[in-house]
């Protein structure tokens, strides 16, 4: 049985990692106030263009651009979006899962991978995946330049036919304990489907198809990777705040069952000593 000493300094310890999660669940809940008021906010649009451009993909000719042509899918580009720290529960385990599984059923293709966040590159990284290219570290200070940047790899990749697929994989935010492990192709653009009898009259251009769709299509792209941007970190923050609650509460209970064997153990000793006291006291007589 562990002594009084060894007991106390296991509860101090345990209350200075109690201390530590409650500030991070804090933190996690100050941020994700911020990142999910920012998700609300682009979404509507995101979704709208989404409607409109798989809308135009099904009305016009795809082989007037790139982004709209669809070819066997010898190559397949995996978008993996994770967090860059971990102390989330099974916020990244969910999306390395989700893209290992993907990979097992596109095994036929060559397959190329774009991380985003530092648990996911380091995770394919130790498994020699071969991975195109990695962002990390910029989930603090996010803005739609990252998602640009993102943009141009992917759509230079697809556009020299280095990437006949492109799916992204990320978690979508619900509430702070509710995400959804999403995967969703991106390109080549996915058209909606016509019921039978539906119309499908063609759009007028102005000033021409071809500017139209040079403009709107990487435009799609950009503003679909930010709003996955916006989902994960968003969904990172909700996850963080949970799992430090649940690990704060933990403590918690660990801290009340270490006090009471504190309390037993020092009770026997005091019996013990008073014992001992009156042994020898009788042994006197």
């Amino acid at each position: 049985m562990p002594s009084l000493k060894q007991i106390r300094r296991r509860i101090a310890s345990v209350q200075s990692t109690q201390q530590i999660t409650r500030a991070m669940k804090m933190v996690a809940a100050a941020r994700l106030r911020r990142a999910q008021e920012n998700i609300v906010k682009a979404r509507p649009y995101s979704l709208k263009l989404r409607q409109v451009i798989r809308d135009l993909a099904a009305r016009t000719d795809r082989s007037l651009h790139p982004l709209l042509d669809m070819r066997p899918a010898r190559s397949v580009g995996i978008v993996v979006v994770t967090g860059d720290r971990g102390l989330c529960g099974s916020f990244n385990t969910n999306i390395v899962r989700q893209a290992q599984r993907i990979m097992q059923e596109e095994g036929q293709s060559e397959l190329f991978l774009i991380t985003v966040g530092r648990k996911g590159t380091e995770f394919f990284t130790r498994r020699d995946a071969r991975i195109l290219s990695s962002l990390s570290n910029f989930f603090n200070e996010l803005n739609f330049g990252h998602a640009m940047k993102l943009g141009e790899i992917i759509i230079g990749r697809y556009e020299q036919h280095g990437m006949d697929r492109v799916y992204l994989v990320y978690n979508e935010f619900k509430s702070a304990v509710q995400q959804y492990v999403i995967c969703e192709q991106l390109l080549p653009i996915v058209p909606d489907e016509f019921e039978v009898g539906e119309s499908r009259s063609d759009f007028i251009y102005e000033p021409s198809v071809s500017q139209i769709l040079n403009a709107i299509l990487p435009r799609y792209v950009n503003v679909q990777l930010w709003r996955v941007l916006l989902e994960s970190y968003a969904a990172e923050m909700g996850a963080r705040m949970t799992a430090m609650e649940n690990a704060t509460e933990n403590a918690a209970e660990l801290i009340d069952t270490l006090t009471l064997h504190y309390n037993k153990a020092r009770q026997a000793a005091i019996t013990k000593e008073l014992l001992e006291v009156v042994s020898g006291a009788e042994g006197l007589k």
